[in-house]
């Protein structure tokens, strides 16, 4: 390569990185708005305890009334523990122009209990006997109470206190699952829940948080399902 040549393939070489810092000063704010508009959407995981408002004892699925050993086993118990996770995706920073500190985020979220356990008599090999089958033979088994509700809410976050951001659902949609299904067979219900918590921010976008829900059931399975839950969760934001 010529003088002449090197001092060509200097000056383009010059007027190419000029060219792209023009262009990295022009599009980066573009890139920063675009990861800004990412914050507020959160994966997060729950735990904790739970509670019926009214036990399950002495259902035929539940309980079936009959004796194992030398006592009749209810199942009646009321509290147990839960476990969930969801995601919270950004609806408005703003609340869509009203206020400049709140948020407002659509929550998904799936969550799983276990009330209570026991060990009963199986309710189809007792209940078999009555029918006049002389050779259905009855069996114990451990039978939980467990239900699975997938809710949707909406979530107002109050981002005015820093770090700590306290919350509430006014109201949310659940839809639950049952098990075992009631004395009618049926297992699917809905209902409302009403919910507040707080966050923290404790490393970039690790959040922990902690928060108390009640859930309202419209009771279609002919059974009582109305529970509460408090417990902590772990949020990563978005």
């Amino acid at each position: 390569m010529t003088r002449g040549d090197s001092q060509q393939f200097g000056q383009a070489a010059s007027w190419g990185i000029a060219l792209l810092m023009i262009v990295a000063v022009l599009v980066g704010p573009g890139w920063a708005w675009a990861e800004d508009e990412l914050r507020g959407n959160q994966v997060f995981f729950r735990g904790g305890f739970v509670g019926l408002s009214s036990d399950r004892g002495n259902e035929i699925f539940t309980s079936t009334g009959q004796v194992v050993g030398a006592q009749t086993t209810s199942n009646d118990g009321s509290s147990g523990y839960y476990v969930g996770a969801g995601l919270d995706l950004m609806l408005s920073k703003n609340l869509w122009g009203m206020m400049n500190n709140i948020s407002a985020v659509g929550e998904i979220g799936v969550e799983f209990k276990r009330f209570n356990s026991a060990k009963v008599v199986e309710a189809v090999p007792s209940t078999c006997a009555s029918a006049g089958i002389a050779t259905c033979s009855v069996r114990s088994n451990t039978v939980q109470i467990t239900m699975l509700t997938v809710d949707i809410a909406p979530k107002l976050k109050f981002n005015q206190f820093g770090n700590l951001v306290p919350w509430i659902i006014p109201i949310g949609l659940d839809f639950h699952v049952i098990s075992p299904p009631s004395n009618a067979s049926n297992y699917l219900d809905i209902g409302v829940q009403f919910a507040a918590g707080f966050e923290y921010k404790v490393w970039k976008e690790l959040k922990l948080g902690a928060d108390a829900r009640f859930h309202l059931a419209s009771n279609q399975t002919n059974t009582v399902n109305n529970f509460w839950t408090v417990g902590p969760y772990v949020g990563i934001g978005f």
